[in-house]
């Protein structure tokens, strides 16, 4: 009785703090990006579907890191993949949060940022996130046409596995473009239990977790791969985060990225109507399969297949080709 009264009190207090949750969170606005080199990763995504490219050969942000001034020069360049826009940048030698992230993982998506409507929004959450113990790791402004952009970007990565980004665009930030595209942010994580509370305790809501069963059609470079690993899911944007716990043994991608990168976003699935032909148009940009397998009971609802090409070595993010069965 003791145990079940424990189980409706904690229900009510994650509930209590998903209402709280600020409408804003409950869609992402836009991915930063970080690369060492800017051509290389945006001329291959290009490749991959990024569009409506907008280079910007001289970028300039004035604010403060971990309380400190700072100036972050960068290149970079926005474009769209689908319903998912990109800020892909280059900063320049320095001390500031893009430099340090590089230091630490390589080119990878540093953070998923949230439009807010007004910067009395954003001062509000800022006081919320410190009353919940999570500071500001750096706040940046740049010159924009209607006023200047500010972001900020919450010292949460290190619990969070990735940096939760706000974002205040006088006159309203650049929509993506049309719906579809990307349906879900992959990250590769070692264990669920640290990040769901931590998301849990700033009001975003529980990560459930399933376990994925090993089949025999599994490949890991082309190799039989016998695979279990658990999985956990949040539903609270218009992108589906999904969080992958795997083993180190027997080898396989996602362990791959955590021995090269790190903890964070791993990839993005794209889901396609002809698994095999986006495969072959991967390939014929030289692209493999790193990795593939299915989900569900074969040809059934609910079910479906996937294959993860080999486009680590462009901007550090895996593309994830998926083919669902509704």
């Amino acid at each position: 009785m003791r145990f079940l009264r424990c189980l409706v009190v904690c229900a009510v207090i994650a509930g209590t703090c998903f209402a709280q949750l600020p409408e804003f969170y409950k869609r992402v606005n836009r991915v930063i990006w970080l690369v060492k080199s800017l051509d290389h990763p945006l001329e291959g995504w290009a490749q991959l579907g990024l569009s409506d490219i907008r280079r910007h050969a001289s970028l300039t942000f004035e604010g403060q890191y971990r309380g400190k001034a700072v100036s972050v020069k960068a290149r970079g360049a926005t474009g769209s993949l689908g319903n998912l826009t990109v800020e892909m940048l280059q900063p320049e030698v320095g001390d500031n949060a893009f430099t340090e992230f590089l230091a630490r993982h390589g080119d990878g998506i540093f953070s998923i940022v949230h439009e807010v409507a007004t910067m009395e929004d954003m001062t509000k959450e800022i006081e919320r996130m410190r009353g919940l113990g999570v500071g500001v790791l750096e706040q940046l402004k740049m010159k924009g046409d209607a006023g200047p952009i500010t972001l900020t970007y919450f010292d949460t990565e290190g619990q969070g596995k990735y940096v939760l980004g706000l974002i205040y665009w006088p006159g309203g930030a650049p929509a993506a473009g049309p719906p579809g595209k990307i349906s879900h942010i992959g990250f590769v994580i070692r264990e669920a239990e640290g990040p769901s509370a931590y998301w849990q305790k700033l009001g975003f809501p529980a990560m459930p977790k399933s376990h994925a069963s090993p089949r025999e059609d599994s490949r890991y470079h082309g190799k039989p791969l016998w695979l279990d690993f658990d999985v956990c899911w949040q539903r609270h944007t218009q992108f589906t985060y999904e969080w992958i716990i795997p083993p180190a043994e027997p080898p396989n991608l996602y362990a791959d990225y955590l021995k090269e990168h790190g903890e964070g976003v791993q990839h993005l699935g794209v889901p396609v109507d002809d698994l095999e032909k986006s495969i072959a148009d991967y390939q014929k940009l030289g692209y493999s399969v790193g990795q593939s397998g299915a989900w569900g009971e074969t040809g059934k609802k609910g079910s479906g297949r996937y294959a993860y090409m080999d486009t680590d070595s462009i901007g550090g993010v895996v593309a994830e080709v998926i083919r669902p069965i509704n």
